[in-house]
């Protein structure tokens, strides 16, 4: 049988580097990871035995499509706690990950063919799933002079859609309130849909994360439990959308997911209220943060834009390889660390950059910048 021709995207980079990093551990060696961009911490505690004390009583068969009340309220009470926005929980929809809401936006706001705008370097899956929906993705070639965001004069004309990161990966740097506004001021002027992904929210360093619902109600906010909360593997995510886009983006769901995982959906109402260990958790990265600031510039990697959030540091590499993907990989062979190549993120100007991740133990992060290190040092004599 034939593939789609919809189907011919590229694989996930990053998740071949994991795939060679366990290759490696099963044979015995010892490998850190600075590849993985998830936290190393299991859900919050409470989140965790609100779930065990949920299954012994509750089915948890299918939600409604949009996520159960509870959650949406509470979801909806955040914007309050944090940004001081009113939200009606209506608008609030509760996802299979931010994945799945990425597939119902692009879904409820895209026809085939249409160009949708994407800074660069930037998540990858983003180009993927556009192609996958018969969409055109076009990248918007970011300048360090701009921190790698993009800037209304980066826009090319004939978009349908922009969708931004803020804090980014892979950089890991934040649009402020003027930045986001301008841009979605410029998306609304050309007639193009503007999407805000915020899935770093929480994860910040260097002055506070701005949400898009800040700035206009005619944006789609996308946001995840799977960062900030620690809830990588439990895929549940959520988007606001405007009011009169609810119930289309509600039958995309019906018919695309049913719902999000019901087990998931108990344990990320309790997460939220579990503040100390979040906070917690937030401390080990802003620590780790400047263990990487301070040290990956010693190991010879010191062409970056001091991450504003996430937990991420996106390095020019120019002067050491013009193939990041051959570089990760004798990385990874020879320093037992593994990091991944630019070309994720930037298909065009990623074959010079490599992304490191801190979102692991701090003795991880020590003994991986002492690796990085020895293996510069051994490399350069």
């Amino acid at each position: 049988m034939r593939n789609s021709s919809r189907s011919q995207v590229d694989p996930f980079i990053v998740m071949d580097v994991m795939e060679a990093a366990r290759a490696a551990e099963a044979a015995g060696r010892h490998i850190i990871h600075m590849e993985v961009g998830q936290p190393g911490t299991p859900a919050p505690a409470g989140a965790r035995r609100a779930l065990a004390d949920a299954m012994e009583g509750d089915a948890l068969g299918y939600t409604v499509a949009l996520g159960t009340p509870e959650l949406r309220e509470r979801i909806a009470s955040l914007y309050k706690d944090w940004y001081s926005v009113d939200l009606d929980p209506a608008r609030v929809v509760v996802t299979p990950g931010s994945s799945g809401a990425f597939i119902l936006a692009f879904t409820a706001l895209f026809d085939a063919g249409d160009k949708v705008g994407l800074g660069e370097p930037g998540y990858p899956s983003y180009r993927q799933i556009l192609r996958a929906l018969d969409l055109e993705p076009v990248g918007i070639p970011t300048s360090a002079d701009n921190r790698l965001q993009p800037v209304p004069t980066d826009l090319p004309t004939g978009l349908a859609g922009l969708i931004t990161a803020s804090p980014a990966n892979p950089s890991g740097t934040m649009l402020d309130h003027a930045h986001l506004e301008a841009l979605i001021s410029a998306s609304h002027d050309m007639g193009a849909s503007f999407i805000s992904d915020e899935i770093y929210h929480g994860l910040q360093y260097e002055g506070r994360a701005v949400s898009a619902l800040e700035v206009s109600d005619e944006v789609y906010v996308i946001n995840s439990f799977s960062k900030y909360f620690s809830m990588t593997g439990w895929r549940v995510g959520w988007m606001v959308v405007p009011e009169n886009h609810v119930r289309v983006v509600e039958r995309l769901a019906q018919n695309m997911f049913i719902c999000s995982p019901h087990a998931s959906q108990v344990a990320a109402l309790a997460a939220m209220d579990c503040h100390d260990e979040l906070r917690a958790n937030l401390d080990v990265y802003a620590k780790n943060r400047q263990l990487m600031i301070d040290g990956l510039p010693k190991a010879g990697f010191d062409k970056f834009a001091p991450p504003d959030g996430a937990f991420y540091i996106y390095a020019d590499v120019s002067e050491h390889t013009d193939d990041s993907r051959a570089f990760a990989a004798e990385i990874l062979e020879k320093a037992g660390v593994a990091v991944t190549p630019g070309l994720d993120f930037d298909p065009v100007r990623g074959h010079q950059t490599l992304r490191f991740s801190y979102a692991r133990a701090t003795e991880d992060i020590v003994e991986g910048l002492e690796r990085l290190a020895r293996f510069m040092a051994d490399r350069r004599a």
